[in-house]
């Protein structure tokens, strides 16, 4: 089953090859492929970075003297041929001495941004998603996308001429799109089937080339559908909650099913954010009919290979569907897997709930999951917090959730010119493998010539920026003296910020308003001028989030600050692209801890400029005095005006008193070298840290490489391992109330040098080995980090069924009275509390 080229019309023989250039996705951050497409058509070029669309609509004679073209003919020839080096070349993931180790891993998403050519995705969680593949293509990691191809995608933002945001829906038309039909054995288009109630779904199959990585999209606009079903897939994140329950069970369902179908072989299942939970149920279908065994047993094999990567700050955040809408949608899946509908609702809720308890999605990702993390280091501590409802008794600091902060693809991010400077400084493999010598590397460019990168980014975004308002004031049909003064608009030597993002509460996009005067008095300083460009879209039915837009809107309006912001509509990835290469500083200003990890701030590393933001999601653990600024005291306040308004008073005296002057002080070259020096620490000491390569080694070394290796060993023998796994999680329910320990006995050295404990324990009928006896101290404020100290296990006690002493020695310098016996389950292959989460507490007097 090959994916088949999708192109209308018919290139002169000569050119073909640039129907193989504009289908993979590579050339979304090549920047030697950028000048090939402006030579073909620079205007089409600009206007919509999209190379599929200026082949399907440049003219005949325009392709007749490429045709002819000798230079760009061999300008051609030398990109095909990097093509080809590139997807020959050894990889970072091909010389890892395990790379046998790892068959395979699906990344299923909601979501995708690899670029504005192909408007899948809304924000953050895409743009991870895109940089995820992108990052697998240039290290090796065989990775293969799973996500949906939706008619419109996510909305296209103007402003009215009062100011307020109106949405447009504009049909993503697929022979505009870097996509191909995948086609099955027999000829015809590769179709997914999928029951819904009382009809079937089909689901059309899309292939996207990103290099060595192949994404997989799901489209249910199929003329076998009722008009209903072929909406599933019109919008992303649209309709009500049978719409999204339609959605995930496409993404989750379908996807597995697709793998399936293309015996395309992945141990790991990757699910970013829980929407694509279906997939563990699908995943665990397949398997328990391959080996003929329980979907409880397959469960527990499969899931020895799934990850969950949460991506949401708060529980009110994931995704829940009414026990209505489970029955309505999963009576007859649950029937395929044998089992009823209340045990599989079971995995979507907390083990103690009522009857119409919503079902969960993250709770059915962490359930049918082997390793579960957050996506800074911060947002593992909340996360641990928001899940452990579902490990009751367990301390929060071993709820099974670790981290892995996010990053950013650099090569899709940076600047031609950052490209050239990094270049000279680090050589062109530098994102392709081992970072380990790139900070010593880059520290040593000179003053002058970043200084000079730094000015020439920003009079780039100078005339971005007056270039896209001209358009969108012309769009509003504005006065024209209003639609010329844009080419007045900004000053290239005055210290720019940027602020870009989703425009939410929990945001605060407005912090920067809370006192307009004096950020006009600071923007308009007669010596120390300073200029904001600002953009962010706000989901059509958030009414406060449009407030917001309207609010900047009307500030950009006003005659004192004209010229000196902007406000530029429609922020997506090419304009995002624009502003992190030119701004001087972005600022961002989450309420702590809403931001779970956010990545723009990360793409203006590698292009010179600085950060200065809320100590929250990923700048908590970047921030350095050296490299940037921060806001907040590292401590939460929920949704405090009062801590607001104290934070924007600290935003602005950061501006006034330290941002502001360091920028403007100059020596006798006209460089602000202490402005640079940051820039220096910025660029060398975070650029790589927050880079994807870090990111997905860490995930493959992590997470993909165990997650494979567990995977294959609940699996063979027919699944034994899991055999054994449920045998004993069997036992754990049926036996452990009976559990209960004797008196913990403490009995100091004579020597003053710790002391023994023993205790006696009576397991009822669990098997010695199922359990682990430990003492536990908890961390306390002094610094003393939490202590686990196991007992073992010594002669049998006389009359006792299944009764057994356990001694320890303890030395330590914490007082007795910090320690508490508890009894935890044991298995040598199990994940506890992940597996199984039982626990008694015994406490003494």
């Amino acid at each position: 089953m090959q994916p088949s080229h999708y192109l209308t019309r018919t290139l002169p023989s000569a050119l073909e090859p640039l129907a193989t250039l504009a289908l993979d996705l590579r050339w979304s951050w090549n920047h030697a492929m950028d000048e090939l497409w402006r030579t073909v058509d620079p205007d089409l070029w600009e206007a919509t970075a999209n190379p599929l669309v200026i082949l399907e609509t440049i003219s005949n004679r325009r392709l007749e003297e490429l045709a002819a073209d000798a230079t760009f003919i061999e300008a051609l020839e030398t990109q095909v041929n990097a093509r080809e080096a590139h997807l020959q070349e050894q990889t970072w993931f091909s010389q890892h001495p395990d790379v046998a180790s790892l068959g395979g891993v699906a990344y299923f998403s909601m979501e995708f941004g690899l670029s504005e050519a192909l408007p899948i995705y809304s924000g953050g969680l895409g743009i991870l998603a895109g940089d995820h593949l992108k990052t697998s293509c240039d290290l090796g990691v065989p990775v293969t996308g799973i996500g949906l191809l939706y008619q419109q995608g996510y909305f296209r933002q103007a402003l009215d001429n009062r100011g307020d945001q109106i949405e447009f829906f504009p049909y993503n038309d697929p022979t505009a799109l870097p996509i191909s039909p995948v086609m099955a054995e027999d000829g015809g288009w590769l179709r997914v089937s999928i029951d819904l109630p009382g009809r079937k779904l089909s689901l059309r199959v899309w292939q996207v080339q990103v290099g060595r990585v192949a994404l997989y999209l799901l489209d249910s606009n199929d003329p076998l559908n009722s008009p209903g079903d072929r909406g599933i897939t019109s919008e992303l994140y649209g309709g009500g909650h049978e719409m999204r329950l339609r959605q995930e069970i496409a993404l989750g369902i379908g996807g597995w099913r697709l793998l399936e179908m293309l015996h395309i072989p992945c141990e790991v299942c990757h699910l970013n954010e829980g929407h694509a939970a279906f997939a563990v149920l699908e995943r665990a279908r397949h398997f328990m009919h391959a080996h003929d065994i329980s979907f409880q047993q397959a469960l527990l094999a499969t899931r020895g290979g799934n990850l969950f990567t949460t991506h949401t700050p708060v529980a009110a955040g994931f995704d829940q569907f009414s026990p209505r809408l489970m029955n309505e949608y999963f009576s007859t899946y649950a029937a395929q897997l044998g089992i009823s509908l209340r045990e599989l609702l079971a995995l979507g809720r907390p083990e103690t709930t009522a009857a119409d308890t919503s079902f969960n999605m993250a709770h059915l990702a962490l359930r049918g999951s082997t390793a579960v993390n957050g996506v800074s280091q911060l947002h593992g501590q909340v996360s641990r917090r928001i899940f452990q409802p579902l490990f009751p008794r367990w301390p929060q600091h071993e709820v099974p959730v670790g981290h892995i902060t996010n990053g950013i693809h650099v090569p899709s991010w940076d600047s031609a010119a950052a490209d050239a400077l990094w270049t000279d400084a680090c050589g062109k493999a530098r994102w392709l493998g081992d970072l380990s010598t790139l900070e010593q590397d880059f520290r040593q460019l000179s003053d002058e010539s970043l200084w000079r990168f730094r000015s020439n980014g920003r009079q780039r975004l100078v005339n971005i920026v007056r270039s896209h308002a001209r358009a969108q004031y012309s769009a509003r049909g504005v006065e024209q003296s209003r639609i010329e003064a844009c080419a007045r608009l900004l000053d290239p030597n005055t210290l720019t910020l940027g602020f870009a993002r989703r425009f939410a509460e929990y945001k605060r996009p407005n912090l920067l308003l809370h006192d307009p005067d004096r950020l006009i008095r600071l923007l308009t300083h007669p010596d120390h001028p300073v200029q904001l460009v600002i953009a962010g879209k706000a989901h059509p039915q958030d009414m406060e989030g449009k407030r917001l837009v309207r609010a900047w809107a009307d500030f950009q309006e006003r005659p004192e600050v004209r010229g000196r912001v902007i406000f530029l509509e429609d922020y997506d990835m090419h304009l995002a692209a624009h502003l992190v290469q030119g701004v001087d500083l972005w600022v961002n200003t989450p309420r702590r801890p809403w931001e779970a990890s956010g990545t723009s701030g990360m793409k203006v590393l590698v292009n010179g400029g600085l950060n200065c933001s809320e100590l929250d999601g990923w700048w908590a653990e970047a921030y350095t005095p050296d490299a940037g600024w921060a806001v907040g005291d590292g401590r939460e306040h929920d949704a405090d005006p009062a801590w607001d308004a104290h934070e924007a008073q600290t935003l602005y005296q950061l501006l006034e008193t330290e941002i502001v002057p360091e920028y403007y002080e100059r020596d006798v070259h006209g460089i602000p070298t202490k402005w640079v020096a940051r820039m220096r620490e910025s660029l060398a000491l975070l650029t790589p840290q927050y880079s994807t390569n870090r990111m997905l080694r860490e995930y493959a070394e992590t997470y993909y490489l165990p997650l494979a290796k567990r995977f294959r060993a609940r699996s063979e023998n027919n699944a034994a391992l899991s055999a054994d796994l449920m045998t004993w999680r069997a036992r754990l329910s049926r036996h452990w109330a009976s559990l209960h320990t004797g008196e913990l006995d403490f009995e100091p050295h004579a020597d003053g040098g710790g002391c023994a404990v023993s205790v006696p324990v009576y397991l009822d009928d669990l098997e010695p080995d199922d359990v682990r006896v430990e003492l536990y101290a908890d961390a306390t404020g002094e610094g003393n980090p939490p202590l686990r100290i196991e007992l073992e296990r010594k002669e049998a006690l006389t009359g006792a069924v299944h009764g057994y002493r356990y001694l320890a020695e303890l030395k330590t310098d914490r007082p007795l009275t910090d320690f508490t016996l508890r009894v935890i389950p044991y298995h040598p292959q199990a994940l506890v509390p992940l597996e199984a989460h039982p626990i008694l507490w015994v406490t003494h007097g």
